[in-house]
């Protein structure tokens, strides 16, 4: 037996651990920290170190509209299953009143329509993405702080001893669940912190959150006015059974510059997955970025506007042109911004392109992000192309 005195660092991350990591920061942009969390939860799952008898960890996503609290659950079940369809989705303003509970767990027998109510979080819903590499179950309460608070009584089970009893009496096994929950509570009181109403420092402070630059006070302010919102909305008990509790930070101009590439990412997918139209590849110049971004950034809706942006002007205007069959399969079609009449424009670069040179032409690395789905619904999601911007 060799004596050694070498010092360890308990700071790495494993292989899975940062393999998940690439993947999160590929689709994930501005939130290290969430990443960070789901990844320290993750490994300490996979070393076995995990508390028996409860979830493999427990979320809450507080933060502004927009700031990707939902996609991050999406890509941490994409990454893993393989599938952003294993996240099972709960849409928390469906169960306002304490009697649509039924809909999770079944209605007790009984109850008129007990065998017709097929309760959404049972043991077969949980499992139908485990594979034989892994086996997590990804569970999302969106908005939860809509939710009644016989949901809220009915997660404090879930989350603290992994178990859930259905309405005729089978229990549910969650010792396997990653269970995230999302609320924007606290979204106007960092409102207020980001854009103060009044004076010079007002102006200043919309230019630094525009840029992405927040000092560590500022964001130790943000954080605190969302946990505190969450502490004056939820129950102590109920706050005490949350592993991870992480505030999103708002999103500025550098990441939203990131976000927009992730768009225009899925817009190409569309393109090259659509049903009635050939597959082309299109391409924007700096200057059509440009107004998309300008058109797009908002700090109180966050990525959401800029997608609205994308579709209005961009994804609208190309369904017009393959509808017209004015874009043919095999097109390069080149966007470009007209500042005279504040629109983009469409040029056919070139035409009849064969398949291999357009898909030199766009960038697959990576996946768009998913259809949104709720518990028991199912789409395909088709793989991910982007096409490359041209600079002219």
């Amino acid at each position: 037996m060799v004596r050694l005195n070498k010092q360890l660092d308990p700071s790495q991350t494993g292989l899975e651990g940062e393999k998940l990591q690439r993947d999160l920061r590929k689709r994930i942009v501005g939130q290290d920290e969430a990443i960070q969390q789901i990844i320290n939860i993750y490994q300490t799952y996979v070393a076995g170190m995990a508390s028996p008898g409860r979830p493999i960890g427990n979320f809450l996503f507080l933060g502004p509209t927009g700031s990707g609290k939902t996609r991050l659950v999406e890509s941490a079940a994409e990454s893993l299953a393989g599938d952003a369809r294993a996240v099972i989705k709960i849409d928390c303003a469906e169960f306002q009143h304490s009697h649509e509970i039924a809909k999770l767990i079944g209605s007790p027998p009984g109850y008129l329509g007990h065998r017709e109510t097929h309760p959404l979080l049972s043991q077969e819903t949980l499992n139908q993405y485990h594979s034989e590499r892994i086996k997590i179950s990804f569970v999302l309460f969106d908005e939860i702080e809509k939710a009644s608070d016989a949901l809220w009584n009915l997660l404090l089970g879930m989350l603290d001893k992994a178990t859930l009893t259905l309405g005729d009496n089978r229990r549910v096994d969650f010792s396997r669940a990653m269970i995230f929950m999302t609320s924007n509570l606290g979204a106007a009181e960092m409102g207020a912190i980001l854009q103060p109403k009044l004076g010079f420092a007002a102006g200043e402070a919309v230019r630094r959150q525009a840029a992405g630059i927040l000092d560590a006070p500022i964001q130790d302010k943000v954080a605190r006015a969302g946990t505190e919102a969450a502490r004056r909305k939820f129950t102590p008990e109920f706050i005490n059974r949350i592993d991870k509790t992480v505030v999103f930070r708002p999103l500025g101009e550098p990441e939203l510059r990131q976000i927009l590439d992730l768009e225009l990412n899925v817009v190409q997918q569309r393109v090259f997955d659509g049903v009635n139209a050939s597959p082309f590849v299109f391409a924007l110049t700096d200057h059509a970025k440009e107004f998309l971004l300008a058109e797009g950034t908002d700090i109180k809706y966050g990525a959401r506007h800029l997608k609205r942006a994308i579709e209005r002007l961009l994804v609208n205007p190309l369904s017009n042109l393959i509808a017209t069959d004015q874009v043919r399969g095999g097109d390069l079609v080149r966007v470009d911004f007209d500042s005279h009449s504040t629109l983009l424009t469409f040029f056919r670069e070139q035409e009849g392109m064969p398949v291999y040179a357009m898909m030199e032409m766009v960038d697959t690395s990576v996946a768009p992000p998913p259809s949104r789905v709720s518990a028991g619904a199912a789409a395909e999601q088709p793989r991910a192309v982007n096409a490359r911007s041209s600079r002219r």
